[in-house]
């Protein structure tokens, strides 16, 4: 028998439910005891049987074609990222990572990829299983935080945005950070639903904050890997910068994330300063070295 989903249900009853009939063409007369779509309606606009939408409704992704998967991400109006999300939940077995053996976030670094980390003057930092930041370089705790300061089980960016107070300062728009933070979490789960210490992970950021229960009922997925977002400095004002991930290591679960500054902009100006100050690369590592004076040192 297939393995009930409750994330698949859940994804698909948030997703119904913020539809109403006129977003899709659908009459909007009458009354109505279900807010959002009713299970027949996205069934109809699938084209598919109400007995197969209500079966991969009710977490049995497997039981389903990829057709169906197709035809009811395009009835549901789900965006690319929600579109791969789905198949992430209806298909863990096929996309999930074989988490027996050695812990990824257990693994030591590359010293090679240590090195690529102290050569780059920007802020930049390496996120692994379940949002670990497990490297990182001297410019990345002038802007951010002091890493090593941070207990390694507390090393997590989901438990510093949500919990650290620093984070509410460090962020112009903490909202859309920790909205960012989230659908990264949430996508995570999808990926890799047998990872149990992510599940302990997210359990303790339900328990510990409100706003993290809060968005985390939205069902938000993570779309892109870039983006800009505006940092509080206490000596350097609000920088404003730019942030790309790339891969560096073959698990697939970790990326760099990298931030810079456009040109000739004071925020370039100031991450220069910041970037001296650190000693251009320094000694940040997430073998728990030190670096200097930081933004949010304790």
């Amino acid at each position: 028998m297939a393995l009930h989903n409750p994330e698949l249900r859940n994804f698909l009853l948030s997703r119904r439910a913020r539809l109403v009939p006129g977003d899709v063409g659908l009459p909007t007369s009458g009354s109505r005891r279900v807010h959002g779509l009713r299970r027949e309606e996205v069934a109809a606009l699938a084209d598919v049987s109400v007995d197969h939408y209500i079966r991969l409704e009710r977490g049995r992704g497997s039981q389903v074609s990829d057709t169906v998967l197709d035809a009811v991400a395009r009835a549901l109006r789900l965006t690319p990222a929600e579109h791969r999300h789905l198949y992430r939940l209806a298909r863990p077995d096929a996309l999930a990572e074989t988490l027996a053996g050695t812990d990824p976030a257990e693994t030591p670094v590359r010293s090679g990829v240590r090195q690529a980390l102290q050569a780059l003057s920007a802020p930049a930092y390496l996120v692994g299983a379940r949002g670990t930041v497990r490297e990182w370089n001297g410019p990345a705790c002038e802007v951010f935080l002091d890493f090593a300061r941070i207990t390694p089980e507390r090393r997590l960016i989901g438990w510093i945005i949500f919990t650290d107070p620093r984070a509410r300062e460090l962020y112009v728009d903490w909202e859309s950070k920790a909205h960012e933070t989230t659908a990264f979490l949430r996508t995570e789960v999808a990926q890799y639903p047998h990872d149990a210490e992510l599940a302990a992970h997210v359990a303790e950021l339900s328990a510990a904050s409100e706003d993290f229960r809060a968005l985390w009922s939205r069902h938000a997925v993570l779309g892109v890997a870039h983006g800009t977002t505006a940092i509080r400095h206490p000596g350097s004002g609000v920088l404003e910068l730019s942030y790309e991930t790339m891969r560096l290591t073959d698990d697939p679960r970790e990326f760099v994330v990298v931030y810079s500054a456009a040109a000739g902009s004071p925020s370039a100006a100031a991450l220069a300063r910041l970037s001296a100050r650190s000693g251009g690369t320094g000694p940040g590592s997430g073998s728990g070295s030190a670096g200097g004076s930081r933004a949010g040192g304790e």
